[in-house]
């Protein structure tokens, strides 16, 4: 049986498990660098002060996943955010009809492109190089992307669900995580993802494709 208690700290054990390289360590407040994503975490109800200080001279808005951090004075409370994390056992039994590749580094600016169009604030100039990228395109034009950000040795998290304005409606995304969570699968990993609290629309995608609510999950945004 899979221990599923390290994604009580998602970031934490990324950073500690598949994604140590991409890390800055303050010891027990761990970091993303920042051009990879602008999540953070710490344990033993450890005094964040003087990492958030630190970071914060890196970095213009950042987040802490997991608990309250304990902020510095110099900087204002942060903003919290509640995200549901939700946990997939079972393939989808979906069909795949679009023509799906995996990104690469020659369709990286048409990536960029839509991620800032949809979703810039979370993602980053190497965030893609995290895990594999998904895509759909239509008239050579990236339509629909899915790909991978956080992961563990059991568990890798889905991410930047995100279908074109024009193009939504289609299919593209369930059809995109189908093959995703597919993947993961296939590496004897189990798929999770987050989600905001408040986003009905995606949070009953998720749940129709069989995703299973695990918890709530606390994002604190810092800005400097």
């Amino acid at each position: 049986m899979i221990n599923e208690d390290v994604l009580d700290n998602p970031v934490w054990y990324s950073l500690t498990e598949t994604h140590y390289n991409h890390g800055i360590d303050y010891g027990n407040v761990k970091f993303y660098q920042t051009d990879y994503t602008p999540f953070g975490a710490f344990i033993k109800d450890e005094d964040t002060t003087d990492a958030i200080e630190k970071h914060s001279k890196l970095i213009k808005d950042f987040f802490i996943v997991g608990n309250k951090p304990k902020m510095p004075s110099t900087l204002k409370p942060p903003i919290r955010y509640v995200g549901l994390q939700m946990i997939l056992y079972n393939k989808i039994d979906y069909p795949i009809t679009e023509p799906i590749i995996q990104l690469d580094k020659t369709h990286y600016q048409d990536l960029m492109s839509l991620i800032k169009l949809v979703y810039p604030e979370y993602f980053k100039s190497k965030t893609n190089t995290l895990g594999r990228y998904y895509g759909i395109y239509k008239n050579q034009q990236l339509v629909a992307v899915t790909g991978e950000r956080m992961q563990t040795n059991d568990f890798i998290e889905i991410s930047a669900v995100i279908t074109h304005p024009d193009f939504l409606g289609q299919g593209f995304a369930k059809q995109l995580i189908t093959l995703a969570s597919d993947k993961i699968f296939e590496k004897n990993k189990t798929p999770f993802l987050h989600v905001d609290e408040t986003n009905s629309g995606p949070i009953n995608l998720y749940k129709k494709l069989g995703f299973i609510t695990r918890r709530t999950l606390e994002f604190w945004k810092i800005s400097s």
